[in-house]
This record gives C-alpha cells, structure tokens and sequence, in this order.
C-alpha cells in the first residue's frame, strides 16, 4: 500500500545572480526529482524577498530534505510543510 504523500512548499532565493548554468542545474535537479519520489504542484517566480515558490508532494520530511540539500549550493531555501484547510474544521487541524 503507498503512503500518503506529505505536501510542501519551498521558498528559493538565489545566491547568485542566475545564469545560464544555474537554470540549466535546476533543470537537471527538476528531471531528477520527478524521476524519484517528488512531484511537483507549480513553481512560480516572485517578486520581492524569494525569488522562486515550489508546491511540491514527498513521501515524507527526508526525501524532501533531500530535494532541498541537492540546491543548497546555489539558493537558500525555506521549506514549509503544507495541511490542506478541511471545511470541517476551518480553524486548522485536528
């Protein structure tokens, strides 16, 4: 039986100044990841303090984890675990 999958989402601000290279590695890191455990939701680029906001699914913390790290010569990311709203119980999880 497959495990339900934990949702997150990942808040990148680059190090450096993108290039060429940095959108390419990305690329490969994304191909990578949906290849293993990750599915990606949306990426986004933003305006203001990140440069870049990932909704993403993992089978848990540590394949998430592992995402993360993959990057971390390059961005500086935040990553948020993400409990959808239940209309139940609309003032959080129980």
């Amino acid at each position: 039986m497959r495990a339900i999958a934990m949702m997150f989402i990942a808040l990148a601000k680059f190090k450096k100044s993108l290039s060429k290279e940095v959108v390419e590695q990305n690329m490969k890191d994304i191909e990578t990841d949906t290849e293993g455990e990750i599915k990606y939701h949306g990426i986004y680029w933003t305006l203001g303090r990140y440069d870049t906001v990932v909704m993403f699914e993992a089978p848990d913390e540590k394949a998430a984890m592992n995402m993360v790290l993959r990057r971390a010569d390059r961005m500086e990311i935040e990553m948020l675990v993400a409990v959808p709203a239940d209309e139940s119980h609309p003032s959080g999880p129980v």
